[in-house]
């Protein structure tokens, strides 16, 4: 089976390589971008700015081939990949719940973004905290995580393979 997929935007953001970028949405509380939209999505705009969060989704088109068994950036051992948020997977489709500053007619501003510059927008939800929070349940390794690392380095960087 074949899937495809075509960008429905692109993001313009502060970080225009991997090194140095936040790794995650709450580590990047300074960091305010633009969401351009295609022309023919510009219209599902409609109703968004009632909400303070979005996820956008993305493609991550600059990350390198994915391995089953990978050192994330919060740890210094190998984990399955299933179980990190690392870029480099099978499809290489990434999330971020970022907050939502403005609609415009053609773009989204938004802030605590993540993401590199140039990145392909596949899909954009509104962020739902009655359905998308659940603060209680565990996390796995994360729970006892030694590392605070907050920004990302080269290891899941194509161009650095």
């Amino acid at each position: 089976m074949k899937i495809e997929f075509q960008p429905i935007g692109v993001v313009h953001s502060p970080f225009k390589r991997q090194q140095g970028a936040p790794i995650q949405p709450v580590y990047a509380q300074n960091a305010r971008g633009t969401v351009e939209i295609f022309e023919p999505y510009r219209a599902a705009l409609k109703d968004l700015d009632g909400f303070s969060r979005v996820w956008l989704i993305y493609y991550f088109d600059r990350a390198k081939t994915w391995e089953p068994m990978i050192v994330p950036y919060r740890d210094v051992q190998h984990r399955g990949l299933f179980a990190t948020r690392a870029p480099a997977r099978p499809n290489a489709i990434g999330i971020s719940a970022v907050k939502l500053i403005s609609v415009e007619e053609d773009f989204i501003e938004v802030e605590e973004l993540d993401i590199l510059e140039g990145t392909p927008l596949l899909d954009i939800k509104p962020y739902a905290p009655k359905f998308d929070s659940y603060p209680n349940e565990k996390a796995g390794w994360l729970d006892n995580e030694s590392i605070d690392k907050k920004t990302a380095d080269e290891r899941f960087d194509k161009n650095k393979e």
